[in-house]
Formats: structure tokens, sequence, C-alpha cells
């Protein structure tokens, strides 16, 4: 069942090492700023819980995956620091997510977009449904996918985050995304996928977690510049969210 709360929600369970994160929100389950840092700090003390070994990343329901950023909290931005506040919060997600010592692996199980591609891209290992399409919209609402881009890029590569950046208003499928490294594999339907979700969770689980944790840190080399670069790429988001033509956008688009 989905959250009906305005902030939306997010539960974290663990059993057998396996710790599984389900966030949600109303709105296809997209991001207010709150639901990020919570996210965000979610992921820090997985990190440092000693009983769990591999994460799994899921949201609510059956359709949307996570539909990006807040519509109602972009349009609210009104100043400079207000804006960098907000896409920051995405920037600490996936900073979260980098440094976590555990590898994490994403369940997408619906459309996705935006900052949900970004959140499918720090993952360290994506299964998806057949349902499971991305697009970045974000130059067709007068922003651009800044904050994602360096763990987008990272996984699929600049040519494939060029296609998804210029032409916003397309849907890329599954099986593109798959093409391009950003999943691992596709199923038909939700039920083969969770059913392998649990499989791979429990697998990753059991072998040792140094090795593991090990390999995590290795595949993320050369990103601890991200730090700065991310907070830098939120400030450039805040500043654009701010100008005419990004609030015409936004009105739109939310119409």
């Amino acid at each position: 069942m989905s959250t009906t709360r305005s902030n939306g929600s997010l539960y974290t369970s663990v059993a057998q090492y396996v710790a599984t994160i389900e966030f949600g929100h109303p709105a296809s389950n997209s991001f207010p700023l709150e639901l990020l840092l919570r996210l965000a700090k979610t992921f820090d003390e997985l990190s440092a819980d000693a009983q769990v070994h591999v994460i799994v990343l899921k949201s609510e329901g059956d359709r949307a995956f996570c539909a990006g950023a807040s519509f109602d909290e972009l349009l609210a931005v009104e100043t400079l620091e207000q804006g960098h506040t907000f896409f920051s919060g995405f920037a600490k997600v996936i900073n979260a997510m980098r440094t976590c010592a555990k590898p994490i692996i994403g369940r997408i199980q619906g459309k996705t977009v935006g900052g949900g591609v970004g959140l499918a891209a720090a993952c360290d290992y994506c299964l998806a449904t057949e349902a499971a399409s991305i697009r970045l919209s974000e130059l067709s609402i007068g922003l651009g996918p800044f904050v994602i881009e360096p763990a987008v890029t990272r996984k699929i590569g600049i040519a494939a985050m060029s296609h998804l950046s210029y032409d916003p208003t397309h849907w890329q499928n599954a099986y593109w995304a798959k093409e391009k490294g950003l999943f691992a594999r596709v199923f038909e339907t939700i039920k083969e996928l969770d059913k392998e979700i649990h499989l791979l969770a429990a697998q990753l689980a059991s072998y040792n977690p140094e090795a593991t944790q090990a390999m995590k840190k290795v595949s993320w080399t050369g990103t601890a510049s991200w730090t700065e670069l991310l907070s830098e790429r939120a400030m450039l988001s805040g500043e654009l969210v701010l100008s005419e033509f990004a609030k015409n956008a936004l009105q739109n688009f939310k119409k």
C-alpha cells in the first residue's frame, strides 16, 4: 500500500544481513528535501552497521520507481540559498550511496525520471522490470541533470548520458538502459524481479563482508572529489530554478 504522507515515507528492515530501504511518496515516489535527507542519513547508518552486509533500495507500489524531485518544492524555491539547499539533497544521497561501505542493489520496478535515474545509477547493481523506462526531463523544464550527471555518466558513459539529456521528452525503455549498463538484468514481472532480488541479496550477504566492502571501495575509485563537485552542481541547479524560463516551464509542466 502506498503512503499518503505529504513528506513521504521511509522504512528500513534488516534480516539475515540484508537491509531493505523502502521509500514512498504519493506523487509517484518523488522526493521532497526532508525525504532525501532521511535517505542519506539511513545509508550512513547502515554503512556503519555490522549486522548489514548488503542493502536493497526499493520504492513503494507497483508503478513508478521514482519521479525525481518534488515539483511543489521546486516551485517554492525563491532564493539561491533555498535552491542550493534543495538540490544538495540529491547530492547528499548520491554521496552517501557512494561512500556507503556496503554494496547497494537497486530494485527498479517502474518508470524512473530525473533524480530517480541518478539513484539507480548510484546503486552498485540494478535489477529492473520491462516497465522500468527512464527519462531525464530536466532540460525541458529549464534545468539540467547536473547533480546526478557524474553518477549517471559513470554508469552509462558520456554518449548515453548526452542522449538522455538532449532528448528530455522521450522515454528510453528498460532494455536500452540494460544495453547501456544502468540495469544488469530485466524481468517481465515484479514477481520475477523480487525473486531474483532476494536470491542475489542473500548470495551477496553470504560472502566475506571484508571482500564485498573492498570491492565496493575499489569500484568507486576516482570519485573522492564528488563531495565538492555535487555541491557545486547543486548551486548551478539552484541558480537555474530561479530563472523565469524554469518557473514558467515548471508551472506548465505541473498543469
